[in-house]
């Protein structure tokens, strides 16, 4: 101990722990070449956030929106936070309504389906609808055309209602079993639930003011009866099992390739290359091998005889 006390009051007393310090500080910034940023947080289920940006405008339009394509990059600091996000055919974006609001007595809002049609920003199939002198977008159902009649309303009879496909209504409304979609997660919050194509959720039971419905993850929720939805299955069933086809179909879809980097026979938990067992030798019988006959010489025959 007394040596190290030693060497530690000379180089104190030389100078060189200050000149340690700046050369540690000199070659840890030569090491890191990057911006001090902080990394974004929200990566799990927000990852969509990180493919594009939909540039909104200040008014609801029924207009195809400009999108930003990110590439998997923060829009913040520029850092890549999703390796598999890039290219693709940049697409134009159709701003969804989300709330279906109508009145709360009465008779309900009647619109028209005017076109059902492709957003290559989502997998479902969207509808145009109008009522009045106003047009907006939805997310069209399993069996719905051109030239239907969908209602909406957010009253709440004491009978449920028998509704039909495309009826947005309350849950509080609908009858045990009804198939929904676009349910809100909060009265007035728009739909949260149930978006992906060929999905759909189930009222399962009802508790005073409480429904509880079941997700298309088997995981069951209950929410407010005064919570919006949406009756019926959502369009596009088949995507699930429609093969993307070929390498170039998933580059216009905006899927980057990671090939190469991995390799199943040399990667660090894939198959390791070993040596082959020697070889076995197997040869014919030859009468040689027959096996060796083993005779006993000592005959206890007497000895039984008279035990007897």
């Amino acid at each position: 101990m007394s040596f190290l006390h030693t060497v530690l009051k000379r180089i104190q007393s030389s100078g060189e722990l200050r000149r340690l310090q700046l050369f540690e500080i000199h070659s840890s910034a030569f090491r890191n070449k990057c911006k001090d940023v902080d990394l974004p947080s929200n990566v799990g289920a927000l990852a969509g956030k990180y493919r594009r940006i939909v540039l909104y405008p200040e008014e609801y339009t029924v207009k195809p929106l400009n999108v930003r394509n990110l590439g998997g990059r923060d829009p913040v600091s520029g850092r890549l936070v999703i390796k598999g996000i890039g290219g693709g055919i940049k697409r134009k974006y159709h701003w969804i309504e989300w709330k279906r609001e109508g009145p709360k007595e009465g008779p309900p809002l009647v619109e028209k389906v005017i076109q059902i049609m492709v957003d290559w920003c989502r997998t479902s199939r969207i509808a145009l609808v109008a009522s009045g002198d106003r047009m907006k977008y939805i997310l069209a159902t399993e069996n719905m055309k051109a030239g239907d009649l969908i209602r909406t309303s957010q009253h709440i009879p004491r009978i449920p209602v028998a509704a039909k496909e495309g009826d947005a209504y309350p849950l509080g409304a609908l009858p045990v079993g009804t198939i929904i979609h676009n349910v809100e997660k909060y009265a007035g919050c728009g739909g949260w639930y149930v978006h992906a194509a060929g999905s759909c959720a189930t009222i399962v039971r009802k508790m005073s003011d409480r429904v509880v419905i079941r997700l298309p993850s088997k995981e069951e929720v209950s929410l407010s009866q005064e919570c919006m939805a949406t009756v019926g299955r959502l369009s596009n069933s088949e995507h699930i099992n429609t093969p993307i086809g070929s390498a170039q179909r998933n580059r216009e879809l905006g899927n980057r390739p990671r090939s190469g980097l991995w390799q199943r026979k040399d990667g660090r938990h894939g198959r390791k290359i070993r040596p082959l067992p020697p070889v076995q030798t197997h040869d014919k019988k030859t009468e040689d091998d027959k096996p060796e006959v083993i005779q006993l010489s000592l005959k206890l025959d007497d000895l039984y005889h008279s035990k007897l």
